[in-house]
């Protein structure tokens, strides 16, 4: 599995947990920029995404909610099950050292077990 990124460089995970890796279609929604505004959707779950006005946001959460994060990533990413026990160890570890996002949490553990 490769991390591909979009959006500025950034790798970019989905509501629903899942790497965004090339399972987009394009779509137009109405943003505070315009009533038009070109972007991207995830195919498999739908999610459309606005970058104008999200732009991105990086999410904090709880170490249970992002274990259960973590836990969903890990499946839809069809990881087997002690490379799921490696990744939770490494969230944990990350989660524990510092400020960063959850985003970039799961992405430096699932590159650090890849």
């Amino acid at each position: 599995m490769k991390i591909t990124t979009d959006n500025g460089g950034k790798t970019i995970i989905c509501e629903c947990g899942e790497i965004i890796d090339g399972c987009t279609f394009r779509d137009y929604t109405k943003t505070s920029a315009n009533p038009s505004t070109r972007t991207i959707g995830h195919t498999k779950c739908g999610h459309i995404f606005n970058f104008i006005d999200e732009k991105m946001p990086r999410k904090f959460s709880s170490k249970i909610e992002l274990k259960s994060l973590a836990t969903r990533f890990a499946s839809k990413n069809n990881m087997d099950s002690s490379a799921i026990g490696k990744f939770l160890v490494e969230v944990d570890k990350l989660k524990s050292s510092g400020r960063l996002s959850d985003r970039d949490i799961l992405v430096m553990a699932f590159r650090k077990i890849k």
